[in-house]
């Protein structure tokens, strides 16, 4: 690395604090130094680098190009060093670790099994939040994301965990006589959705299902979307490993199954060096995942 083409360490901090809070008075009470030290830093930032890194044109100062660049390198970095430093000094041991599964994962999956993750480490605290949307992943916040899809999210690590494609199921009864070898005839057949944007109504979107015309639809939660869908009272859309035993049994069957490759549902975190409850947890599930 080229130390001595780096900005000052104390520039690089005025500038980081300025784009947090918005204000070199705020970003001045962020560091405990005057408003006036941290522009003669942004000043001396700008030097350095000879670019400009602030539009004052206006009444408020606004990132250039250049500057959303760097704010965003310095937001990476500063969040590296911060949990690092936690890391090292201890802070984060007495955290609890923070899961953020989709709904449908945690209840058909994880916590079937997660009793076992609490014998094995009870000296490790958890907190759960089941959420079908795409939570933010942040120092001190969420430690692990389960999300569905094919991987590659942006600025963030994600390991494929449960290999599993999306199907459209319903009731043997439901579909009986019906030629359901074209899914445009399922249009006419009631469905069943899961309240709220999930891994279903994402891929229902992204297939263009939602603006094809379709019988009467009913939103309930997700465990009873799969037991009305048992009953014959309607198709769901669900992955494959959950419905899995019931396919096998003939309580339902499937109707269409859209396999992509890489589908299913993944470990996300964010890079570089994870805490060592979250490395246990990891562990574990990875191990469970195979099992």
């Amino acid at each position: 690395m080229e130390w001595r083409s780096l900005p000052p360490l104390a520039a690089l901090r005025a500038f980081a604090a300025y784009v947090d809070t918005g204000s070199v008075v705020a970003a001045g009470q962020a560091l405990s130094v005057s408003h006036a030290a941290v522009s003669q830093q942004l000043r001396a930032l700008e030097a350095h680098l000879g670019v400009s890194l602030f539009d004052r044109s206006g009444r408020a100062m606004r990132l250039t190009s250049d500057g959303e660049i760097l704010a965003q390198g310095c937001a990476d970095g500063f969040a590296s060093i911060t949990r690092a430093v936690a890391l090292v000094t201890g802070a984060e041991a007495a955290r609890p670790l923070h899961i953020s599964p989709t709904p449908s994962f945690a209840s058909a999956w994880l916590m079937p099994r997660l009793s076992e993750f609490r014998v094995k480490h009870p000296e490790i605290n958890l907190v759960l939040n089941p959420t079908s949307d795409i939570v933010q992943l942040s120092p001190g916040g969420v430690d692990l994301s389960i999300r569905y899809g094919v991987g590659g999210w942006e600025g963030l690590d994600s390991e494929l965990l449960v290999p599993t494609s999306m199907v459209v199921v319903a009731a043997p009864d439901l579909v009986a006589g019906r030629d359901v070898s074209d899914p445009s005839s399922l249009g006419a057949l009631p469905w069943l959705e899961e309240v709220g944007t999930t891994e279903s109504s994402r891929w229902l979107t992204q297939r263009g299902a939602v603006d094809m015309p379709r019988g009467p639809v009913m939103q309930v939660p997700g465990n009873l979307m799969l037991d009305g869908a048992r009953d014959g009272q309607g198709l769901a859309v669900t992955v494959r490993n959950f419905v899995a035993a019931d396919i096998a049994a003939g309580r339902l069957v499937v109707l269409h199954e859209d396999a992509v490759d890489g589908a299913g549902y993944h470990l996300v975190t964010r890079p570089g060096v994870l805490r060592p409850a979250l490395r246990d947890f990891m562990r574990w599930i990875r191990k469970a995942a195979k099992e």
